[in-house]
């Protein structure tokens, strides 16, 4: 048994000092230098990136149809035949056989729609539109990756910062169980004390083992996010502790959501697309112009006739106007273009309303956490004091094992607590400021 408590012992410094090894050997970073890195290599911020370029390279005056088309054409055709003709003279027939004509053609033409009820334009602005569109899903994108891995980057502090608390509860224990065992064999503790002792470094040894673990794969969870190839490459956290903004004001944050929150902005942005989809559909009801010019080459070959080639060339050039009197849709669009409209201001007014309310249940949550982590502060305090007076009536064995465990528990667990508190206020921060659109300042120093 004692072997095996010293092969424990001996593995857990071993953890440590390749912990402190693996500090030593590799840069600390800030959580900038992770977003930083983040939205360089992600792959999805990659490929919404690459959807936006799409929506940015849609909205020329070209696409939307400002522009003439020119066009480069030819063709040839030809006609093998056989003739037979009588004279009326001389009744005499004679036939040609196999005689072929051919006419060859080539030319440049150029349409132009110069009007068309402004139908052009709202298509142009539509485009325009659905561009602004593409970049506030960019940037809804990159906050909503920002905010998930502001949060597993403190995770990883928070697991970090148990995996100290685990590694001091062992500590004590190891320190527990030399001092019961010195005294144990000078006849001062009974063998339960010795074996409760044994007993509890082995459970803080598993304990904090377990953790590791746990970092471990918090630290490949946050290597996959920034998009490292090595998945599980050390990581050196400049921060040992979870830092929370105790300054956040609603109001500020309400009109900050009002004024910069992406999915509102989105749904603002649908809202004006359907209004120009609106003007496209009302375009039909003006008359439309449209121009048409070109310049071409006829060649015509001839077998049988008495001209044997005939060749034409030269500008040709028009201008139509016309007006669409009738088509039998025009009122059933014009209806669901209004409503599409209505539609778009409804889910805007819905998504206002959900907003508000997601800001007031994370406004309270934020509130109650931070009561709570000041209470748990001073219940630390406490706990450390308590302890430390349970350690001296136990070195003069005034405190029982069991109850020295117990204080040695407790400390723990306000430990515990006063983590998951600053951990749930920082997330809760977290979600204030995507929902407010104030999360990429995360990015700034």
């Amino acid at each position: 048994m004692k072997n095996k408590i010293i092969c424990l012992i001996a593995t857990c410094l071993a953890l440590s000092a390749q912990a402190q090894v693996d500090t030593l050997s590799h840069p600390s970073v800030t959580l900038q230098d992770c977003l930083v890195r983040g939205l360089e290599s992600n792959y999805g911020i990659r490929m919404v990136k690459n959807r936006q370029q799409v929506s940015d390279n849609n909205a020329t005056i070209a696409n939307a149809g400002m522009l003439p088309t020119v066009d480069l054409s030819a063709s040839y055709s030809g006609n093998l035949h056989t003739t037979r003709s009588t004279s009326r003279t001389t009744e005499l027939t004679t036939t040609e056989r196999n005689a072929l004509d051919g006419t060859l053609d080539a030319g440049v033409d150029l349409n132009w729609t110069v009007f068309d009820g402004f139908s052009i334009w709202a298509n142009y602005k539509q485009l325009k539109l659905l561009k602004e569109q593409g970049e506030i899903q960019t940037r809804l994108a990159i906050e909503d990756y920002v905010a998930k891995l502001t949060a597993e980057y403190y995770n990883y502090i928070q697991e970090k910062i148990r995996l100290e608390n685990f590694r001091y509860a062992m500590s004590l224990s190891r320190e527990r169980m030399r001092i019961v065992e010195v005294r144990y064999h000078i006849g001062n503790f009974s063998r339960l004390d010795y074996l409760q002792a044994k007993v509890d470094f082995n459970a803080d040894s598993a304990q904090y083992m377990k953790q590791r673990e746990v970092l471990n794969s918090t630290r490949i969870k946050l290597n996959e996010m920034m998009a490292v190839e090595d998945v599980t490459a050390f990581i050196a956290i400049r921060d040992t502790a979870i830092d929370v903004n105790p300054d956040l004001q609603y109001e500020t944050l309400w009109q900050s959501t009002l004024s910069t929150n992406s999915s509102l902005l989105l749904a603002e942005k649908q809202t004006d697309v359907s209004k120009a989809d609106y003007k496209r559909v009302m375009s039909r009801d003006y008359p439309y112009v449209r121009l048409k010019a070109g310049y071409g080459y006829t060649m015509n070959r001839y077998e049988l006739s008495s001209i044997r080639q005939r060749d034409n060339w030269g500008l040709n050039a028009g201008v139509t106007v016309g007006f669409n009197l009738f088509d039998g849709k025009r009122r059933m669009q014009k209806r669901n273009a209004r409503l599409a409209i209505e539609y778009a201001e409804l889910e805007r007014d819905e998504l206002q309303l959900a907003l508000k309310a997601d800001l007031n249940d994370l406004w309270q949550a934020y509130r109650n956490n931070w009561q709570v982590l000041l209470m748990e502060r001073q219940n630390l305090g406490s706990a450390v004091e308590n302890y430390e007076y349970a350690n001296l009536r136990y070195m003069k064995g005034d405190l029982s094992g069991f109850e020295m465990r117990e204080a040695q528990q407790s400390l723990l667990d306000a430990e515990e607590r006063l983590l998951v508190a600053e951990y749930d206020t920082k997330m809760c921060e977290i979600s204030l400021l995507l929902l407010s659109g104030n999360v990429l300042d995360y990015l700034k120093e």
